[in-house]
C-alpha cells in the first residue's frame, strides 16, 4: 500500500543560485512541521528543477499520535468541600482541559495535596493537516527577493502556476491563493506538449523523465559532469570544471545536453582570465584546456532540452562569446595605450562611500596603514607606496569597468607590461585575497600586509560612520573581510595584535569616540573569530578559555587553544579547580608585592619559593611558545597553593598580613592569567 504524501510546487523559471537553500528551507520547514503535529514518518525527499519543487513524505502515519498529558489544578482543600464533594474550582478546572474527573488524582507537593489531571488526545488523522503542512512549506521558505503576482498575498521567488497533492495514492483537491491542487503535472516546457496524471512518486519520476524532465537534481548533475568530460575528450582536451558553474547550470536545466563550441585562435593571445571570465561568468561555459594545461579555442556548454538542430545552438552560443571576445580584446588593446599609473588619478571621480570620501582617498589611507604595519613588523617598505598607489588603478580601466570581477588581475597583468617591479605586480593582485572562504591567501609580504589594511580601511570605516552588518544585512561584506584578515593572521606569525591593527586603522579616520569604535570592532572580530575556531573543532570552552586574551597575535592564540587541548587530554579538574578557588578569593585585589618578612606558616615561604624558582622557566617557555610547557609549570604550584589553603586562613584578622597572602596568590595567579582564563574550562 502505498504510505507517501507527495506534493509538487510548479513555477516559472527559478535563479538557480537561490534553489540549494530553498531545498534545505523547504526540508527543516516540513521536518518541524510533521514534528509539532506529532505525525511520524520515514524520510522526507526533495527533488528541484528549474520550475518545480517536488516534496515526498515517506511512509507517513494516517493519524497523529495520541497525546497524553498531565496538568496540575487546585490544591486538595480547595478541589474538595469539608464533605469530600468536588468544588466549582475542582470541576471548572478538569472541563476546562477537557478532562474526566475519573482521571484526577491526589499527590503531595511540599506539605500540600495538589490535584493532577490525566488528559487523552486522541490523534486526528493526517489527512486534515495536508494543506496546512504545503501551505506553511510555501509561505515559510525566505527567498532574498520574492516577488507577489496576480493580486494574491502569496510570495515566492517566482509565479507559482501549479500544485499537486498526492496523498496515500489518492488525488487531494484544495486550493491556496486561487491555486488549486491537481494530480496533473508537466514535462519540459519545450518538449512536452501534453499535460500527463501521475498515481506515486515512482509513476511522477518516470513519467517525467519519458517527457524530457530529469527530476533527482544529483543525477542531473551527475549527467552534466560525464557529458561534459566525455565532449571535451572527443576534443583532445580536458574541460575546467569550476563547481559553482556546474551548480548553476544543473538548475538551469530539466533535460541536459552537453556540446561544443569554438573561437578564433587569435584570441588566445588575450590572458587567460580575459577569456575565462566572460565564459564562466557571463555565459556558464566550461572553458577547455588541451594535455599540457594550455586554454583550447574550445568551450563547452549545456543545453536544456535534446540535441535537436544543435549546430544552430552551437552557432548562436559561438556568436555571443565571440562578441564578448572582441570587445574583451578592444579593451585590452586600448587600455594598453596608457600606463597603469595614468588610470591613478581617475579614482578621484569614484566614490568609496560619501562619508568616507573617494577611492584615492582609500588608496592614500591604505598606503599608510601597510606603512604602518611594516614598521611594526620591521618588513622591508621599499614596494609598499608603490604598490598602494597602482593596487586601485585598475578599477578606472575599460576592461575591469566591463569585467568587474578581474580587478587586481588585470592591474597585475598592466603592471607587469609596465615592467613594474615584479614585488609590487604581485602586490596588486594579492591585495585582494582572500576574495571568498575558500580562496588562497597572499603569499607575499606586500601583498599580506596590503591585503589586511585594505580590509581593515572598510572595516574600519563604515565603523567609525555608525554603519555596522545586522541581522543578515551585510552590504558592504564586511563579515568576508572581517574573516578575511582573521584567516591572513592566523597563517601568518606577525607579531602583533589584533587590537594594534584596529589601532593603526582608525587612526586614519576621525571618530567622535575612538574608544567605543574600537569596542564595537573586538566584538564583531570576536564573533567571526569564534565562528572559525569552532569550524577548526577546538572545543567550546576552550575557546572562551583564550579568545579574550587581547595581548597576544592571533597565530599565537590558536597555537595555545591547541595547546591547552593537548593539556586537558589528561583530567585537570584538580589543578583547574585550585586555580578557580584563587581568582575568586582574588577577584579584582591588586597586587603590591610579597613581604617575606610577613611569612607566619612554612607554606607560605614554600609557595613563595617555588613562584620564584617556576617563574624564570614559565617565561622561557612563553617566550619559546611553548605554551604547554608553560602551563604544566604553572600546574606544579597547585601543591603548594593547596598546602598553603590547609595551614592558614587567607582572610586573616590582621590585615598586613591578608594583604600579604593575597599578594602571594596574586603572584603565582598572574603566571597563568596571562596565558588562559581557566575559570572557562569546563572541566566536571
Amino acid at each position: 500500500m502505498n504510505r507517501d504524501l507527495f506534493y509538487e510546487i510548479g513555477t516559472e523559471e527559478i535563479p538557480a543560485r537561490y534553489i540549494n537553500n530553498a531545498l534545505k528551507e523547504m526540508k527543516d520547514i516540513l521536518s518541524k512541521n510533521l514534528n509539532d503535529l506529532n505525525v511520524q514518518f520515514d524520510e522526507i525527499e526533495i527533488k528541484a528543477t528549474p520550475r518545480r519543487f517536488a516534496i515526498l513524505v515517506k511512509n507517513i502515519d494516517e493519524k497523529q499520535r495520541d497525546l497524553k498529558e498531565e496538568y496540575k489544578g487546585p490544591a486538595k482543600k480547595i478541589a474538595y468541600d469539608t464533605e469530600g464533594n468536588p468544588t466549582k474550582a475542582l470541576t471548572g478546572f478538569v472541563k476546562g482541559k477537557k478532562g474526566s474527573i475519573e482521571n484526577v488524582e491526589l499527590r503531595k507537593v511540599g506539605d500540600d495535596e495538589y490535584i493532577f489531571l490525566n488528559v487523552e488526545k486522541p490523534g486526528k488523522e493526517t489527512i486534515l493537516f495536508v494543506k496546512e503542512i504545503l501551505e506553511n512549506v510555501v509561505r515559510g521558505v525566505n527567498f532574498p527577493k520574492p516577488m507577489r503576482w496576480g493580486g494574491k498575498n502569496l510570495k515566492f521567488i517566482r509565479p507559482i502556476r501549479w500544485f499537486m497533492c498526492v496523498y496515500y495514492g489518492k488525488h487531494q483537491s484544495f486550493d491556496i491563493e486561487g491555486i488549486k491542487t491537481t494530480n496533473i503535472t508537466k514535462g519540459h516546457r519545450f518538449l512536452c506538449n501534453e499535460d500527463f496524471v501521475i498515481t506515486d512518486f515512482e509513476d511522477y519520476k518516470q513519467k517525467l523523465r519519458d517527457n524530457f524532465v530529469i527530476l533527482d537534481q544529483d543525477e542531473r548533475r551527475q549527467m552534466i559532469l560525464e557529458q561534459v568530460k566525455a565532449v571535451a575528450k572527443t576534443l583532445n582536451g580536458v574541460a575546467v570544471i569550476d563547481e559553482k558553474i556546474l551548480e548553476e547550470v544543473n538548475f538551469i536545466v530539466e533535460y541536459p545536453t552537453a556540446f561544443y563550441g569554438s573561437y578564433a585562435k587569435e584570441y588566445l593571445e588575450l590572458p587567460e582570465e580575459v577569456i575565462i571570465t566572460p565564459m564562466e561568468s557571463h555565459q556558464r561555459y566550461f572553458p577547455v584546456r588541451d594535455k599540457s594545461g594550455k586554454l583550447m579555442n574550445y568551450f563547452i556548454t549545456v543545453r536544456n532540452g535534446n540535441d535537436y538542430m544543435i549546430e544552430n545552438v552551437r552557432k548562436g552560443n559561438e556568436r555571443v562569446l565571440v562578441a564578448r571576445l572582441m570587445d574583451a580584446k578592444f579593451f585590452y588593446e586600448e587600455d594598453t595605450k596608457k600606463t597603469l599609473e595614468s588610470f591613478v588619478s581617475g579614482l578621484d571621480t569614484i566614490v568609496f562611500q560619501k562619508k568616507l570620501g573617494t577611492m584615492r582617498n582609500k588608496v592614500d589611507r591604505i598606503a599608510k596603514s601597510a606603512l604602518m604595519l611594516a614598521e611594526v613588523l620591521k618588513i622591508d617598505k621599499t614596494h609598499i607606496s608603490r604598490a598602494a598607489l597602482l593596487s586601485k588603478a585598475d578599477l578606472t580601466t575599460a576592461m575591469v569597468f566591463e569585467f568587474p570581477e578581474l580587478q587586481g588581475i588585470m592591474g597585475r597583468y598592466y603592471s607587469i607590461l609596465d615592467k613594474e617591479n615584479p614585488i609590487v605586480s604581485e602586490a596588486i593582485y594579492e591585495h585582494y585575497l582572500p576574495r571568498n572562504a575558500n580562496d588562497s591567501l597572499p603569499q607575499t609580504k606586500e601583498g599580506t600586509l596590503l591585503s589586511i589594511a585594505d580590509k581593515m580601511d572598510s572595516i574600519a570605516g563604515f565603523f567609525s560612520i555608525g554603519i555596522q552588518p545586522t541581522g543578515s544585512q551585510d552590504p558592504y561584506a564586511l563579515r568576508r573581510q572581517a574573516i578575511g584578515i582573521i584567516h591572513i593572521l592566523m597563517n601568518n606569525d606577525f607579531d602583533i595584535r589584533l587590537r594594534d591593527v584596529f589601532e593603526i586603522s582608525l587612526s586614519q579616520f576621525e571618530t567622535l569616540d575612538k574608544s567605543k569604535t574600537m569596542t564595537e570592532m573586538a566584538e564583531f572580530f570576536k564573533q567571526r573569530l569564534n565562528n572559525l575556531m569552532l569550524d577548526m573543532g577546538i572545543k567550546y570552552d576552550v575557546i572562551n578559555s583564550v579568545i579574550d586574551n587581547e595581548n597576544i597575535s592571533l597565530h599565537e592564540l590558536i597555537k595555545i587553544a591547541r595547546d591547552v587541548e593537548l593539556w586537558l587530554k589528561e583530567d585537570r579538574s584538580e589543578s583547574i579547580s585550585t586555580i578557580i578557588r584563587v581568582q575568586n578569593i582574588l577577584k579584582s585585589q591588586e597586587y603590591t608585592g610579597v613581604n617575606a618578612d610577613l611569612f607566619v606558616n612554612e607554606s607560605e615561604s614554600e609557595l613563595y619559593e617555588k613562584c620564584n624558582d617556576i617563574k624564570v622557566e614559565i617565561n622561557s617557555a612563553l617566550n619559546s611558545r611553548n605554551y604547554i610547557t608553560a602551563i604544566k609549570f604553572y600546574e606544579a604550584l597547585t601543591p603548594y597553593i593547596n598546602s598553603m589553603f590547609d595551614a592558614v586562613m587567607i582572610m586573616d584578622e590582621d590585615m598586613d598580613v591578608r594583604n600579604n597572602r593575597l599578594n602571594l596568590l596574586n603572584l603565582a595567579n598572574e603566571m597563568i592569567e596571562n596565558i588562559i582564563d581557566v575559570s572557562k574550562i569546563n572541566y566536571k
